[in-house]
């Protein structure tokens, strides 16, 4: 085979993403489960008349180099994904304003492990007021309350599944600050009457 297809092929093979829910409907037997939760606040004021979301979330398999997109689509959700085991990094998080989109590169690392769930805590996104040099202020943090509702939340999920251990595991680092950019599609607006173009 011609070496530039190998290559082509390796590139495309790369950047392929899976897109999958905040909740995993089923659990196979080599895969592992990740729970957690996710929030997200302005932590300043704001003109703007739309609260922040968590849009979306993407995960990358250090081994293997694949990513996942988990659709998150909420500013307050409980999460628990089935993934291949192996150590994973948090690359990427989309904010949505209403029309407005931003992305912010954040890069903690974890382990998905196939005997048990993992609980990852919750991730708390706080973010700047609109402005140039916005930026994103991600904490992890073990929440007892939480925990005690991931644990119910498993048995109440996946019922047909023996009993699942949980283990708590905070990926690292645990507080992240990162620059938070602006991404299209932007309002539909002529670029003449847009107030900032970060």
């Amino acid at each position: 085979m011609n070496p530039r297809w190998i290559i082509a092929m390796s590139l495309v093979s790369m950047g392929c993403v899976t897109q999958v829910a905040p909740v995993a409907e089923v659990v196979g037997p080599r895969e592992g489960l990740i729970v957690g939760r996710v929030l997200a606040a302005i932590t300043g004021e704001t003109g703007r008349k739309y609260e922040p979301a968590i849009r979306s979330l993407e995960l990358e398999h250090q081994e293997s180099h694949e990513r996942v997109t988990i659709q998150i689509e909420s500013d307050d959700r409980q999460f628990s994904i089935a993934l291949s085991p192996g150590a994973y990094r948090l690359n990427r998080v989309h904010i949505s304003e209403g029309p407005f989109m931003s992305m912010a590169d954040v890069g903690v690392a974890f382990s998905v492990s196939r005997e048990a769930a993992t609980y990852v805590g919750t991730w708390r996104f706080g973010i700047d007021s609109p402005r140039y040099g916005r930026m994103l202020t991600l904490s992890m943090v073990m929440d007892q309350d939480d925990r005690s509702r991931a644990d119910v939340f498993l048995s109440e999920r996946y019922p047909t599944r023996p009993e699942i251990p949980v283990t708590a595991a905070l990926p690292e680092p645990s507080a992240v600050e990162a620059r938070l950019y602006e991404v299209m599609p932007y309002p539909r607006y002529p670029r003449y009457f847009r107030r900032h173009n970060w």
